[in-house]
C-alpha cells in the first residue's frame, strides 16, 4: 500500500520546502485538491524540489476545461518531473460547474468517459505520432500542427486516476481510467456492495484485469492525545461527512444504511447556511461507519483493518504531534 500526503497549497512559497519534507519523512505521493486554489501550480514546484515523490491531483475539476488544456497541462507536470505526475480528475457537482465555472453540465458518466478518451487520442498524437482525430458527442479535436506538439516530454503519458461516488462513474473508471479515487464520503459497506462492482464491471468492459488498476481511499481520521485535540478532529470530521452528505448526488451512500432521510435534512441546512449545525447531526454510530475512531497508536492498525487488501493507496491525513510517530505509522500501514 502507497501512503500518500496532503500539500500545502495556499502559500506557494512554502510548497518547496513542506514537499521536500514529506519526502523525507517517507510518503510515496503528494496530493493537491481544487478548492480555493489551483491544484497544478503546487506540483510544478514540488516537482522542482523533489526527486522520487509521485504527484497527484486529488481532484482537478474535468468539466471546468477541455480535454486539449488538461493534456497539455499533463504533459508539462510529466516533463518536469520526470514522469511521476498523476492526473487525478473529477466531475465535480452541477451547481459548480454551471455556476462557478459557467460551463455546460450533460450526462457526467458518458461525458467524462468520453473527456478521457479524447486526452488519450491526444497523448497518442503526440507520442506516438498518430493522427489526431477524436470525435464525440461532447469533445471533437482534430487539429494539430508540429507547432502546437509538445517535444518536451520523453516519459509518456501520465496514469489518469478518476473520483468517483456513484455506480456509473465508478464504472467509467474501472474502464477508461487507470485507477479509482473512491470519495471519502463512503463506507465500507457502500465500497463492498457498490462500488467493487461497479469497478469490475467497468474493466471487464475494457478487458482488464485488477492488477492493472489502482484503487486509492482518502480515510476519515478521528484521534487525539486528549480531549480537546479528540474534540476538534471529531468536530472537523463530522462537519466534513455532513457537508458531502447534504449533495443530492450522494445520498445512495446513505441509503445503503437506511439514512437516506438525512441527506434531505442536511441539504436544508445547507441553504440555509447553518454549516456547524450540520455537523450536529452526524451521531457517533454514523461517524464509525465513514470515520476510524481510535486513539493514535491505534489508527494504522484499525486503518488495515478497514482498508488492508482492498486499496493500493491511502490519503492520510492523522496529524502526528511528531515525525517518529507518523514514519512508524507509515510502516505499520505498508506491511
Amino acid at each position: 500500500m502507497k501512503i500518500d500526503a496532503g500539500l500545502l497549497m495556499t502559500d506557494l512559497m512554502k510548497v518547496p520546502e513542506e514537499a521536500r519534507a514529506l519526502e523525507e519523512q517517507g510518503f510515496d505521493g503528494l496530493v493537491t485538491a481544487e478548492t480555493s486554489n489551483d491544484p497544478f501550480f503546487p506540483l510544478l514546484l514540488a516537482a522542482e524540489h523533489t526527486q522520487r515523490i509521485e504527484l497527484m491531483t486529488s481532484i482537478a475539476v474535468a468539466f471546468a476545461r477541455n480535454p486539449m488544456i488538461v493534456a497539455g497541462i499533463s504533459n508539462d507536470l510529466q516533463a518536469i518531473s520526470k514522469g511521476r505526475f498523476i492526473l487525478g480528475l473529477g466531475s465535480q457537482i452541477k451547481p459548480h460547474i454551471t455556476k462557478r465555472f459557467s460551463q455546460p453540465w450533460s450526462h457526467p458518466a458518458p461525458r467524462m468517459r468520453e473527456f478521457i478518451l479524447a486526452m488519450r487520442a491526444i497523448w497518442d498524437c503526440w507520442y506516438k505520432g498518430e493522427k489526431l482525430a477524436f470525435r464525440g458527442d461532447y469533445y471533437t479535436h482534430s487539429l494539430m500542427t508540429p507547432m502546437f506538439t509538445p517535444t518536451n516530454n520523453p516519459h509518456g503519458a501520465p496514469r489518469v486516476i478518476l473520483a468517483a461516488v456513484g455506480p456509473k462513474m465508478t464504472e467509467v473508471a474501472g474502464e477508461v481510467a487507470d485507477g479509482l479515487l473512491v470519495h471519502a464520503f463512503s463506507t465500507p459497506k457502500y465500497f463492498e456492495q457498490v462500488t467493487l462492482p461497479a469497478i469490475e464491471r467497468g474493466m471487464a468492459a475494457s478487458g482488464r484485469k485488477r492488477e492493472d488498476f489502482d484503487i486509492s481511499y482518502p480515510a476519515f481520521v478521528v484521534s487525539g492525545t486528549d480531549e480537546k485535540e479528540w474534540e476538534a478532529s471529531r468536530t472537523a470530521v463530522t462537519r466534513q461527512i455532513a457537508f458531502y452528505g447534504s449533495t443530492p448526488a450522494y445520498k445512495g451512500v446513505l441509503e445503503t444504511h437506511g439514512w437516506g432521510d438525512l441527506q434531505g435534512e442536511l441539504n436544508a441546512l445547507s441553504k440555509q447556511g447553518q454549516w456547524e449545525e450540520m455537523g450536529t447531526l452526524i451521531t457517533d454510530e454514523i461517524l464509525e461507519q465513514f470515520a476510524v475512531v481510535a486513539e493514535p497508536h491505534r489508527v494504522a492498525g484499525e486503518l488495515k483493518k478497514r482498508f488492508g487488501g482492498r486499496i493500493d493507496r491511502l490519503f492520510y491525513t492523522f496529524p502526528f504531534t511528531n515525525e517518529e510517530d507518523r514514519r512508524a505509522s507509515i510502516e505499520e500501514l505498508r506491511k
